[in-house]
């Protein structure tokens, strides 16, 4: 399983319009071939960022399935004029399981 970790930055003073476009974008995502589960957190110290943390069964799933399909776009619509510039999106591997553990080995 893989782990996007995306950080949002939006424009200042939208927290509650985003929030509301993103309960509406959350069925795009839902629906995407390969994933899992998510979560969106909004940080404490700075009211304007957000983390939004994905589990996808592979990489491809994200990188080429959902940011090709027409989920994203509705995804991308709902969301992406709240946006302070780009996301920094980055993926991680679980080493707590053993699938995780060999494909990491095989990286290094």
């Amino acid at each position: 399983m893989i782990l996007e970790v995306a950080q949002i930055r939006i424009k200042a003073g939208q927290a509650a319009p985003f929030e509301a476009a993103y309960r509406q974008a959350q069925q795009h995502l839902r629906a995407a071939e390969g994933y899992v589960s998510h979560e969106l957190r909004r940080c404490l110290e700075q009211a304007d960022q957000y983390l939004l943390l994905v589990h996808w069964r592979r990489l491809e799933d994200h990188t080429v399935g959902f940011r090709g399909s027409r989920h994203f776009q509705e995804w991308r619509g709902l969301i992406g004029s709240f946006f302070d510039g780009p996301p920094s999106v980055v993926h991680y591997l679980s080493l707590d399981d053993q699938a995780g553990a060999q494909a990491s080995q095989k990286l290094a």
